[in-house]
């Protein structure tokens, strides 16, 4: 069977809190149009339509949203987004829909829909309270943390699906063990720690990640995850999930660890269409939905110069017994991961090498 995604930005890059390292508020800052307002109902429908057009067989299609913050396009939008798909899908076409939120407008409407329409939803959550309530702030300056429990308490309520989405900051990485524990205490069981990245002009970012930092935290925090595991607690960690399958041979499973961009699908509120979520920037723009089809737009010169972009590597990959595993990583994460004279991966990989290609063994 096929498989098909699409990212898309209902509300551009609209947001109701002032997250300090926030990447998507950078890149639509340096953009000719930093917010394309809610996407009409019009949008909505052509998009929807040539997706589902683009499949006359079985394929498995995955809607997902996130923003800016998803949720202010408003409960209606997605409503009539769920009815227009099911007013157009064919027996051959399964759907998911999964969403990004920080969590603030959710209450039990915005649950129950959730729930009866089989979404996954990540919700935004850096940890304890005294990290998270430091860097996702409401305007002006007032802490988040304490509506973003209980959204997530709703979704236990109703038992949907949805896991944790913590953003791994400078000071975030001298906290593994803190972290950890806050983790087991509240028993989430699945969990993505994403690298905060530096500003697209400013690498002396004080919340990005640095390559030793990187290694630091997940040395430790790897350590007390496989004491969990060998105890029979599988917590899912994206980084593991990807790296430990890649020790036996796998095919990677997300498109950093590929060696290579492709295309992504995003999609903003306009229309316009970008391979990466990282490049949703006017020069990267492969065209609209409105105007093109979905398979068309993998034709663009734009999308082809993006793929064909030199990666910055270091050096230090040319020789490196992991660079079959790693294959030097996202370009545009790679920045927290190494530089020329040091690799946070690397490091991480030889250390704990034996466990990991035992624990892949296993699975």
């Amino acid at each position: 069977m096929k498989y098909f995604s699409v990212l898309i930005k209902p509300a551009s890059s609209k947001c109701n809190i002032n997250c300090k390292y926030c990447f998507y508020c950078d890149v639509a800052n340096i953009r000719s149009v930093a917010d394309y307002g809610i996407m009409s109902k019009e949008t909505t429908e052509i998009l929807i339509k040539k997706v589902l057009d683009a499949f006359q067989e079985e394929v498995t299609i995955t809607f997902a949203f996130q923003g800016g913050e998803p949720t202010v396009a408003g409960l209606s939008y997605f409503e009539n987004f769920i009815e227009i798909v099911n007013k157009n899908i064919k027996d051959y076409h399964y759907i998911n829909y999964a969403i990004q939120t920080n969590g603030i407008l959710l209450d039990d409407n915005w649950v129950r829909f959730f729930k009866n329409n089989n979404f996954l939803v990540g919700v935004s959550l850096d940890g304890f309270k005294q990290n998270h309530d430091s860097v996702r702030v409401k305007h002006p300056n007032k802490p988040t943390y304490d509506k973003v429990i209980k959204s997530i308490n709703l979704l236990k309520k109703y038992d949907v699906d949805f896991n944790i989405l913590t953003v791994l900051t400078s000071n975030l990485s001298k906290h593994p063990k803190k972290l950890f524990n806050y983790y087991l205490k509240h028993d989430f069981k699945y969990i993505q720690l994403i690298p905060c990245l530096p500003a697209f002009e400013d690498k002396e970012d004080e919340y990005a990640l640095k390559p030793k930092e990187f290694y630091k935290f997940y040395n430790v925090f790897f350590k007390l995850w496989l004491k969990e595991y060998k105890n029979g607690n599988y917590i899912s960690i994206t980084y593991f999930d990807n790296i430990i399958p890649l020790f036996i041979g796998h095919p990677p499973s997300q498109c950093g660890y590929l060696g290579y961009c492709s295309m992504q699908y995003i999609i903003e509120a306009d229309g316009s269409v970008y391979p990466c979520d990282f490049y949703v920037l006017d020069k990267y723009k492969v065209g609209n939905i409105k105007e093109d089809s979905i398979f068309d737009l993998l034709k663009s010169k734009i999308l082809k110069d993006f793929i064909n972009e030199p990666r910055i590597k270091s050096n230090r990959c040319v020789n490196c017994r992991y660079k079959n595993i790693c294959n030097g990583q996202c370009k545009r994460v790679s920045v927290c991961y190494y530089d020329e004279n040091y690799c946070g991966l690397e490091e991480f990989m030889k250390e704990n090498e034996k466990e990991l290609i035992n624990i892949a063994r296993r699975l």
